[in-house]
């Protein structure tokens, strides 16, 4: 009988130690390529780090981050960063939603539409960026068609001016993941119970009535996952920047990212590591306030 409940207190423990072996390789990669280089990214920011002292670093306490506030490209980055991520952010949940109502009825070719908006979601920021910089430059496709129709009072450079190079990474940012989004609200919208719909159209609600007070609210946890989802994206964007205009003209389209990569590249490695910290500390600072106050929503809805 002893040998037996030996055993089996053996075995619980082998349970319970197993399941956490297996987590070893995973929090080992993870920690090798995340965990470390922001550990490392951290130490440095405080540090005059750069190529001419590439093995001998010295401490230099805040000056980095005092600097980068007083740098009005650094300022003109956050700024940058900030209207991309909320313009991003309200189109794509906007053209999301509405792609997403669209396509939930049952209607002949709805796969093929599901799949025909959510095909952008698939393909490469770079490979896109360069498709659309031959589009928008001066010889590309869309000033030759606008000179073939006889409207070249229209023709510019694109994406030579801040105003038009903005509106063009924001509408190709759109155009890319709003099939994503529409993923996720179909989930939602596929889990509200048809019979609410059903009694409500008894009651004599109208089509917008039963979108207001049924469909929104059903929709807040959808809501609060797209939102941060986007938001979290929309502050870390570099690859689409990149491809397009490289934060030009000048440093007119330059964001966070971006300037990380630059003062990276000129041998700053310091003022790069302060720079993605100061990124990194407001990516968590607005994703945490910004999915504490949908989730607030959520339980008022």
């Amino acid at each position: 009988m002893d040998k037996v409940e030996g055993l089996l207190m053996k075995n619980k423990v082998k349970e319970k130690i197993y399941p956490g072996w297996m987590c070893v390789p995973a929090m080992g990669i993870y920690t090798l390529f995340y965990i470390v280089p922001i550990a490392a990214a951290f130490f440095f920011s405080f540090t005059d780090w750069n190529m001419d002292r590439m093995n001998a670093p010295k401490f230099a306490g805040l000056r980095n981050f005092i600097n980068l506030f007083g740098d009005e490209v650094f300022l003109r980055s956050a700024g940058n960063t900030m209207l991309f991520a909320v313009m991003t952010t309200v189109l794509k949940l906007a053209v999301g939603l509405a792609l997403a109502l669209l396509v939930v009825q049952k209607f002949k070719g709805n796969g093929f539409f599901r799949t025909l908006f959510y095909l952008p979601c698939v393909l490469s920021c770079m490979i896109i960026g360069l498709l659309f910089t031959g589009i928008l430059k001066m010889d590309g496709l869309l000033n030759n068609a606008l000179r073939a129709v006889g409207m070249e009072s229209m023709i510019c450079d694109w994406l030579g001016k801040y105003g038009t190079a903005m509106f063009w990474i924001i509408f190709i940012e759109v155009w890319m993941w709003a099939g994503f989004n529409m993923f996720l609200f179909i989930s939602g919208l596929q889990s509200i119970p048809a019979e609410l719909y059903e009694s409500a159209q008894m009651d004599g609600a109208s089509a917008w009535e039963r979108f207001v007070k049924i469909t929104l609210p059903m929709l807040a946890p959808s809501f609060t996952v797209v939102t941060t989802l986007n938001i979290t994206g929309g502050l870390k964007v570099f690859d689409l920047v990149y491809a397009l205009t490289g934060g030009g003209p000048g440093f007119d389209t330059q964001v966070l990212s971006t300037y990380a990569y630059r003062a990276f590249g000129l041998g700053l490695l310091g003022k790069s590591s302060a720079s993605s910290m100061v990124l990194s500390v407001g990516v968590v600072a607005v994703t945490f306030a910004m999915n504490r106050f949908l989730r607030s929503k959520e339980v008022e809805a």
